[in-house]
């Protein structure tokens, strides 16, 4: 029997198109005109006769309960109560707190426009991501907003995609025909005929059509359209990367405030302004989740007592986080395990393992090595995962989880792997992850060449900018790893590793975490027979210190302390290194005569020990020291035999190339405070390729800041301002250089506009 209808015109439309008759044939074959069932399908003669009712019933050729159908709808439509009747795919309610979402419902906008028009096939807007992030609720939100565009009707259908038996295609069909008024007798028997049904139906009623939770290509493709003013709405886990010319929406957590406003909407007590702090840091602990923070919210609004700091104490706890976001028969963990459940075996052994990633993304190389599977299959199985929604593609070949699905992963791992394996799992990837960054960090070294011949590691390191790409990408990984080696009082690795970074941290010397891998290296190397190394080590971790951690003091100390050492055992080197860096603390401190002191028994140190390149690095140092102390002719002297020295010399290519930058630098520096403009503009033009290619930001600041100067005492107005413009963009924000920053302002002012 049909489902009593609100428009008669339309259920009689739907019958002629389902019995394949045109408005001529069914008039030739009931008796009715053609003008007159024009007018019914039309809306102007809403109830007919019995007998006009009966002749139609005998042209659409229906049976008894088609004509008793056909009846119910006339009597329907005369009924006041009409309206309220219950339908089938009705849409559910929505929610009330909907939050957010403005960029992505304007998308749906736009492409409703699109159905509007009724040009080409009607527009699909797919809605995909992963679970808990709101899409049905958005889809219900795009179709309570746009319903008054499709006056044909919205329609639901929950295609059970994350079921372990999804709705079969034709049951799904089967539905929508009956929602649309099809006698079931006059509903066909297979699926592409009903397909075929359904597309009739739909090419002369404007619907909007949402398609909730799809499983699969296929399922969703016989469901569409294929004319007509009619707008379909896809949600899926998946990406459904099959369906061709579909418009794809991916929905991300909500921004901070959008948590906000919703945890807000759902607790009196999260709506506090005493509260914002303890607000932002339940909506981070929840992933800014539209499921979970609703989940969150809930536990809050029934506890009128609890303060959000309660909640707050239930949450931060990783371990209880997913237990804790647990409300009734809605769940986080529940709505991950849907998804889980569809992976294949090797996909989840993947998931599983990938809990075992300390940083924040990864790559195929790394899923690889936790399986011990080829790249090629790791890259498989990530994309199994992606199309799930249980992870997030991050640029071109990277990969990360949501927070709440990493703990969830996490919980997978420790209840389907023994610890022992667990363990062996976690050693492998620490072992990889460290002897990759010590081929990659040779590549730094001066006198290195090529990989080893033995090297048969699963990331291209074939080049000095591969190996920085492999290291800057992975640092968190690496670190991580590092720390744990260290923990596990693996001293020979720890410092093995920092010995082979060395040169690498030379190329990103602001890095804070340097004061943290040199101070691991300096425990490391104070447990190993070799003191040179542990010198070594200290003169790192000094650096690190002065110049990445802003810990001056600190790290003059522990200089001196190198350099006594080096000085007990004869190490002239380690002294030299160590003298230098006490130097540059000093320097920093206003000790400048402590500061040249130290630089020349420096170089003496190298020059008798040999150390070319620590020989050269001297000089800047002595150089910038006499430049504060107003002492610019003998900074120039020092500068331009450093230049003279690092030809002469056996220098390796990086140590005169940071040489050779600074000694330029300083010297530009120096012919503006003699007034020497001419000058100190040919040398800081002779100084940018060579910081440029140096790579280090706050001396390209620097160069700017002196060519700058330079042309605005020459007269070169609008190339002075663009350089001080461009010193300004290098140096703000990085805490250095706060004098030069000052005086490019007021240059900059003088020139005006």
């Amino acid at each position: 029997m049909i489902e009593p209808a609100l428009s008669f015109g339309e259920h009689l439309r739907t019958l002629r198109r389902a019995a394949g008759l045109t408005l001529e044939q069914l008039a030739e074959t009931s008796g009715v005109s053609a003008r007159a069932i024009s007018d019914m399908e039309r809306g102007h003669s809403r109830t007919p006769q019995a007998r006009t009712l009966a002749a139609l019933a005998d042209g659409l050729g229906l049976d008894d309960e088609g004509r008793a159908g056909l009846v119910a709808v006339v009597k329907a439509a005369r009924s006041p109560s009409a309206a309220g009747r219950p339908r089938l795919c009705e849409l559910p309610r929505g929610v009330g707190d909907f939050v957010g979402r403005e960029a992505e419902l304007a998308i749906a906008r736009t492409t409703a426009g699109q159905a509007a028009s009724g040009d080409g096939p009607p527009p699909v807007l797919v809605v995909h991501g992963p679970p808990g992030l709101g899409k049905t609720a958005f889809a219900v939100r795009v179709a309570e907003e746009l319903r008054g565009s499709f006056p044909g009707g919205s329609m639901f259908l929950d295609l059970r995609g994350t079921d372990a038996v999804p709705l079969p295609v034709g049951e799904a069909l089967h539905r929508l025909l009956r929602a649309l008024h099809i006698s079931p007798s006059q509903i066909a028997h297979t699926d592409d005929e009903r397909s075929a049904q359904l597309r009739a139906v739909l090419r002369d009623r404007p619907c909007l059509l949402v398609l909730d939770n799809v499983g699969s290509e296929t399922q969703a493709r016989m469901l569409f359209p294929s004319g007509g003013r009619c707008l379909v709405v896809v949600t899926s886990r998946r990406t459904l990367g099959g369906l061709e010319g579909v418009v794809r929406v991916g929905l991300p957590p909500l921004a901070v405030a959008e948590s906000a406003s919703l945890l807000a909407a759902i607790a009196t007590q999260a709506a506090d302004p005493a509260a914002v702090a303890q607000v932002e840091l339940v909506s981070g602990l929840c992933g800014h989740m539209p499921l979970a923070l609703r989940i969150a919210g809930t536990r809050l609004a029934a506890r009128p007592r609890w303060t959000v700091d309660n909640l707050v104490d239930r949450l931060v706890d990783a371990d209880r986080r997913l237990a804790a976001l647990t409300a009734g028969d809605t769940g986080v963990a529940a709505a991950f395990a849907l998804s889980h459940a569809q992976l294949s075996g090797p996909a989840a052994l993947l998931f599983r393992r990938l809990a075992h990633v300390p940083g924040v993304d990864f790559a195929a190389p790394l899923a690889a090595v936790l399986t011990e599977t080829g790249v090629f299959e790791a890259e498989e199985r990530l994309e199994e995962l992606v199309e799930l929604g249980l992870l997030q593609a991050e640029g071109v070949d990277r990969y990360r989880f949501h927070d709440l699905i990493r703990l969830y992963a996490g919980e997978r791992l420790s209840a389907e792997e023994p610890l022992t394996t667990r363990t062996e799992t976690a050693r492998r990837m620490t072992d990889w992850l460290l002897e990759t960054t010590i081929v990659a960090g040779r590549w730094y070294e001066p006198a290195y060449g090529a990989l080893p011949d033995d090297w048969d590691g699963l990331v291209p390191l074939a080049t000095l900018e591969e190996a920085g790409a492999w290291l800057r990408a992975e640092t968190d990984n690496w670190l991580a790893a590092y720390r744990v080696a260290a923990e596990d009082g693996r001293h020979e690795l720890v410092v093995s590793v920092a010995e082979a970074i060395h040169w690498y941290s030379d190329s990103s010397v602001l890095w804070r975490g340097w004061y943290e891998v040199y101070g691991l290296a300096r425990t490391a190397a104070a447990t190993l027979p070799d003191r040179r190394r542990h010198i070594a080590q200290m003169n790192n971790f000094a650096w690190a210190a002065i110049y990445g951690a802003g810990r001056t003091e600190e790290g003059a100390e522990v200089a001196m302390e190198a350099s006594r050492m080096a000085e007990a055992i004869g190490d002239l080197e380690g002294q030299g290194w160590a003298l230098q860096f006490a130097a540059a603390a000093w320097r920093r401190l206003g000790r400048l005569d402590e500061s040249v002191w130290a630089l020349r028994q420096s170089r003496d140190l190298a020059d008798r020990a040999g150390d070319h390149d620590g020989y050269i690095q001297v000089f800047q140092g002595i150089g910038f020291a006499l430049i504060i102390m107003g002492r610019p002719d003998e900074a120039i002297d020092e500068l331009q035999q450093a230049l003279v020295e690092m030809d002469r010399r056996p220098v390796s290519a990086q140590a005169a190339l940071g040489a050779r930058a600074g000694a330029l630098s300083g010297l530009a520096e120096a012919h503006n405070l003699n007034g020497h403009w001419a000058q100190a503009l040919e040398v800081a033009e002779r100084a940018l390729p060579v910081v440029l290619e140096r790579g280090e930001s706050i001396m390209l600041g620097d160069v700017y800041f002196e060519m700058g100067r330079a042309r605005a005492e020459l007269g070169f107005v609008a190339e002075a301002r663009a350089d001080l413009t461009r010193a300004l963009h290098l140096l703000d924000g990085t805490g250095r250089r706060d004098s030069q920053q000052a005086m490019a302002r007021e240059i900059l002012a003088r020139l005006g506009t």
